[in-house]
């Protein structure tokens, strides 16, 4: 009989990487990992991996944060060029559709045609998550700080409040998504006040939590020893001074402990469709 604590979740990273949109592989593994009450994934998706520059960038992170990968890719060479990767790394990886695929195949006698997001209909609520998720990977982690005067949505939140997986969920639904980290010492960009359109939507957790997550995050890096990184007491002064200037600023605050991604994101988007009631996203 195990000695494990059930209540203690384990958490892992999982890479989803996709030349689509990455949905089916979203819908698989929430599926999947919710057979493992006792675990936590850490979700990073990898969508729209459709050059060789796109799909290096992405081996990279799958390095940094080793875990499972579950993919969808239909040009072969960047498929067999993951594939040695993972077995390189040692790192498990699975494509999930060719079970299926390999049965239809047989059953109907016919070849299949290969193409890229071929379930979806390329109408202009497809272009409109395309290009909203082109946004949000463009505008991760406090990059390009002026375009954000576009978007539909800005994310702040100290490191390890899930801002990235957001953002590309938010995408999938077609809100053009920016975030930007708070980090210890730094104020945020002042073009930020003088943006308009983004709906600001600051994110907080349980101190603890994020403690917890970080420390994982270290191990996955193969990096240990005590820093203010996951120091409990620094970590509860990121979260109080992220709390005063989100009021401060008259920021909309979201608690996102154990919530998961899709709950974060339908509170974002009702507050949203308050703000601004004239935009549909999907």
């Amino acid at each position: 009989m195990s000695d494990r604590n059930p209540n203690i979740s384990i958490y892992f990273h999982v890479h989803l990487v996709s030349d689509s949109t990455g949905e089916t592989l979203v819908g698989m593994m929430k599926a999947s990992t919710a057979q493992f009450p006792s675990c936590t994934a850490l979700e990073h998706l990898h969508a729209l991996v459709r050059s060789e520059d796109q799909l290096e960038k992405t081996l990279e992170e799958i390095k940094n944060k080793p875990g499972v990968v579950l993919y969808t890719l239909v040009n072969i060479d960047r498929r067999r060029k993951l594939e040695d990767f993972c077995v390189r790394e040692n790192i498990p990886f699975i494509s999930i559709l060719d079970p299926s695929l390999a049965m239809l195949g047989r059953y109907l006698g016919a070849a299949m045609i290969s193409e890229v997001g071929a379930q979806r209909n390329l109408d202009a609520e497809y272009y409109q998550r395309i290009e909203a998720l082109d946004f949000a990977m463009a505008h991760d982690d406090g990059q390009n700080v002026m375009g954000l005067a576009t978007a539909d949505i800005v994310l702040l939140g100290v490191s390890r409040t899930s801002k990235t997986p957001t953002s590309i969920y938010l995408a999938n639904r077609g809100y053009k998504t920016g975030n930007i980290p708070l980090v210890p010492g730094a104020p945020l960009p002042v073009a930020l006040d003088d943006m308009k359109k983004p709906f600001i939507v600051g994110l907080v957790a349980a101190p603890d939590i994020i403690v917890q997550i970080r420390e994982q995050r270290l191990i996955g890096l193969k990096q240990d020893g005590q820093t203010d990184y996951i120091d409990q007491e620094r970590v509860r002064d990121e979260m109080r001074q992220a709390k005063r200037m989100f009021l401060k600023k008259g920021y909309k605050v979201i608690d996102v402990t154990r919530k998961s991604i899709e709950e974060t994101s339908a509170q974002i988007i009702n507050l949203y469709k308050t703000y601004n009631p004239n935009h549909h996203g999907r």
